[in-house]
């Protein structure tokens, strides 16, 4: 599915997941909103360091939660990731990797593009 928004190189933004869905919108894509209010725009692939280090900060994405339709990441998985989360990530040099171009360009609010593309994903084939 793809978006009428743009990606960081200012392209129309690309699905970044429907298995598992994600995006704040639930719609595949990292679109963001006025009522997103924790900027859902960044596309990654998790790792397992990184699920630990998004658990230890509070916030477990592991987990399923049926509930509110939430499966539950596993390391590989795509997601569409809080800003914030993924900059704490980036600090604490555990950052998962970059589909950019399922990345929404409000990311480069946070982040230049030239330090993005150090964390783009080699192979960004698997496309949904």
């Amino acid at each position: 599915m793809e978006s009428n928004a743009h990606n960081v190189f200012g392209e129309t933004l690309i699905s970044c997941s429907a298995d598992p869905l994600t995006g704040f919108y639930r719609n595949g894509c990292c679109d963001t909103g006025p009522d997103d209010h924790g900027v859902h725009t960044i596309c990654v692939e998790v790792t397992k360091e990184f699920l630990e280090f998004s658990q230890a900060c509070g916030n477990d994405l592991s987990t399923p939660h049926p509930e509110f339709g939430f499966p539950g990441l596993v390391p590989g998985d795509r997601w569409c990731l809080c800003a914030s989360r993924w900059m704490e990530a980036y600090h604490a040099e555990l950052a998962p990797k970059v589909v950019l171009e399922a990345t929404h360009e409000k990311m480069l609010e946070y982040i230049t593009l030239e330090e993005l593309v150090k964390f783009a994903l080699k192979d960004p084939s698997r496309s949904e």
